[in-house]
């Protein structure tokens, strides 16, 4: 079974908005959450270290991610902002949520801010397990919209605490276009991508609007990744500027990067809405489909990866009908299979992209 990484999780966002508890499996947690407005609000959980141990995840990107107030329908506020200083104090928070997590279990989740912490995580992996335990999930942390940054000055500290990928969108925000709120980079924007390459920062493209991306292409100096995104081409008639077009991958595959597909329904199929359709609707093939096609365009199998974006505003009722939790993503072994990929393409697809991207990109102490 070949561990794999996953390339977007919004572990503290969860924590602190539903106070989940993520040493538990997603079985407990979903008792304990039965009738509760957190399952009305995000669904049932996906995620549990137990469960990643099941589904050999041994590395997580995890975020920092804050929901902009205009953009905000839930009754809980507790991860919104209205202000650069409120997304500021928010994503601190998250952060810190990180460290303190990682720094009160360390047998459970470690933070990976270099390539040696990378590959102590893997060493421990690839030995067996202490009875009765398990291995330690490492956690990249993500910047997920970067309004939290207030000034580009600002991405120092950011890097010292431990942030190694940015994306500058998730809807508009003053840096780039984004999901629903077309655009360019903002003359904000490029100042903050040539700041982010003196750090060798990732740049995650996911939620910018194709306009920025391309920019982007042609201006950052450092490596591009889509942490979590599917093909619009697959997707007939969608309008949707969330998704990559085939120019936007080739761009990713062009500069190296990796493309993390998302096993979510309604970025499998047009139209599909939980409440009204059925999991059945999308069986896990769909998710092979947007993968085989990344390999397609790229002639290999090297350049497309998972991000699941797990319990980011969806849960259990909005995945394939193969999946239970994170752990069923091993499913997609024997359909990638069956389409003719090989152990090594399926190890590669599953975690070995992105950590040969991590390795590569991240400081080495």
């Amino acid at each position: 079974m070949p561990i794999i990484v996953d390339g977007h999780a919004d572990i503290a966002y969860n924590m602190l908005r539903y106070g989940r508890d993520y040493t538990r499996a997603a079985a407990e947690t979903r008792q304990i959450e039965i009738g509760s407005a957190t399952v009305l609000d995000n669904e049932d959980t996906l995620l549990g270290w137990p469960d990643y141990q099941r589904g050999q995840v041994a590395v997580i990107f995890s975020t920092l991610y804050a929901t902009p107030a205009r953009w905000s329908k839930s009754e809980n506020k507790s991860q919104v902002y209205k202000t650069f200083d409120e997304a500021y104090k928010l994503y601190h928070d998250q952060l810190m949520t990180y460290h303190r997590m990682t720094d009160s279990t360390p047998d459970k989740f470690q933070l990976i801010a270099s390539s040696r912490d990378l590959n102590l995580i893997l060493d421990n992996w690839h030995s067996p397990s202490p009875a009765g335990g398990g291995h330690p999930v490492g956690m990249v942390v993500l910047m997920e919209g970067a309004e939290g940054i207030r000034t580009p000055s600002e991405l120092e500290e950011w890097y010292e605490l431990g942030v190694r990928l940015i994306g500058p969108a998730w809807v508009g925000t003053r840096y780039s276009g984004g999901w629903k709120e077309p655009g360019p980079l903002t003359s904000d924007g490029r100042k903050l991508l040539s700041a982010m390459a003196d750090y060798n920062f990732i740049l995650d493209i996911s939620h910018m609007d194709q306009q920025a991306i391309l920019e982007a292409f042609d201006s950052y100096r450092g490596p591009i990744v889509g942490t979590h995104g599917n093909c619009l081409s697959l997707l007939p008639n969608s309008n949707s500027n969330r998704h990559f077009s085939d120019r936007v991958i080739e761009g990713v595959i062009e500069r190296d990067g990796v493309i993390g597909v998302v096993p979510f329904n309604s970025y499998l199929k047009v139209g599909w809405t939980v409440g009204k359709n059925d999991r059945t609707e999308v069986p896990l093939h769909f998710v092979a489909d947007h993968i085989d096609h990344i390999c397609q365009i790229a002639g290999d199998a090297l350049h497309a990866g998972i991000g699941s974006d797990f319990d980011g505003g969806f849960g259990l009722q909005s995945v394939p009908p193969e999946i239970d939790t994170i752990a069923d993503l091993q499913n997609l072994v024997s359909l990638l299979q069956a389409r003719g990929y090989s152990e090594t393409d399926i190890e590669n697809i599953f975690s070995g992209n992105w950590l040969t991207r991590l390795k590569r990109d991240l400081p080495t102490s």
